[in-house]
């Protein structure tokens, strides 16, 4: 055993999480790979090569790291798992008008609970990741904090890890730059992934097509897929749109139709399969609530702190006064936000540091 301990690593393949496993090796720690194996194409009704951390290559990528280094590497197969929970949700938050963030979801309540069952089977203290992000503490409570690359941090996608979650949780590249981590990848002779691109795709959803997806997902659902009414904020139609599900907040591009103006989608009505335009003003709001919410930082937020609140994960942020009421997180901005999302997750700052976060439920 080492004197470092023993620590399961999520190795996807690619090369944020083959340097993670690299650095944790050379740093004395005792590492054991996973993958794990969370969808697959074929089920979904694709017909193009399935790529990303799901794909054979991938698989074989990562395995071949741990045989190069001497540790060893399982495969674990919780497609039922991420299916039930994640997908469902995907498909239930687009049929209701939202805006879902699958990755935040897997994070919270897949990723995570099967590293750290594995985690246990296997007698390993961590876990770890190739998120570019800081795990920090403060007065026993445990937090992340933005990486050091400001260009690739996802501490925003982290909010609701429990912390449970995060006592255990390793980030070696938070305190390192994107370019470094190819350098060191690089250094290491493996050349063609530090050249290895990067998706940014929605692993279930093939071509990042999502329409298609939620078509073949819910072919009962024919008459809502189909089409419906744009109106304005009046009422007023002003066109025909091809299915609510498959607009969001703040769309201008897509609509399918001229206006003479640009348009925007301000509001998605479901029960009455309703698409609400509106100019640009029309996407400012002074507020929302938020619900679901996970506190790091502090157990609750503190009053009179200086906040700043995403509302997306390329948001610069808003400072905002945040209060409890009945059961939910309201959210003052200090100056309107454009384009809040139901669904999408809001987050909360303070400095670098994650307070916590929340679902956005609806604005005000």
């Amino acid at each position: 055993m080492s004197k470092k301990g023993k620590v399961l690593v999520a190795m996807s393949g690619g090369i944020d999480s083959t340097v993670t496993a690299m650095l944790l090796h050379e740093q004395g720690y005792e590492v054991v790979g996973i993958t794990m194996k969370t969808w697959d194409y074929a089920s979904s009704g694709a017909s193009s090569k399935e790529t990303g951390c799901c794909s054979l290559d991938s698989i074989n990528d990562a395995r071949k790291m741990a045989v190069d280094f001497g540790f060893h590497h399982f495969i674990i197969d919780i497609r039922d798992e991420f299916g039930d929970f994640v997908i469902d949700d995907f498909v239930n938050e687009y049929m209701a008008g939202r805006t879902p963030n699958p990755c935040v979801l897997c994070n919270t309540h897949i990723k995570w609970s099967a590293l750290l069952k594995r985690a246990d089977a296997m007698d390993c203290e961590f876990i770890a990741t190739g998120h570019y992000a800081i795990n920090n503490e403060l007065n026993g409570r445990r937090f992340v904090s933005k990486a050091v690359d400001r260009n690739k941090d996802q501490a925003y996608v982290l909010w609701g890890l429990s912390q449970e979650c995060l006592n255990r949780t390793q980030f070696p590249l938070g305190e390192l730059t994107k370019p470094e981590v190819r350098q060191i990848a690089h250094d290491a002779g493996y050349t063609d992934l530090a050249k290895k691109g990067e998706s940014y795709e929605i692993c279930f959803v093939p071509d990042n097509n999502y329409r298609d997806f939620l078509k073949h997902r819910m072919p009962e659902m024919e008459e809502q897929l189909k089409g419906g009414l744009f109106v304005n904020k009046e009422g007023q139609v002003i066109g025909e749109h091809n299915g609510y599900p498959f607009y969001t907040i703040g769309q201008r591009k897509g609509l399918g139709k001229a206006f003479g103006t640009p348009m925007y989608v301000t509001e998605i009505r479901a029960e009455s399969n309703t698409v609400v335009l509106g100019e640009v003003d029309e996407l400012m709001r002074n507020g929302m609530y938020v619900y679901k919410e996970n506190m790091m930082k502090y157990d609750h937020i503190p009053e009179d702190l200086e906040i700043v609140t995403k509302v997306r994960y390329l948001d610069a942020g808003t400072l905002s006064q945040v209060s409890q009421v009945d059961g939910r997180l309201r959210v003052d901005f200090m100056a309107n936000v454009r384009g809040v999302a139901p669904g999408q997750s809001a987050v909360f700052y303070e400095g670098d540091d994650v307070l916590g976060g929340g679902i956005i439920h609806q604005s005000i």
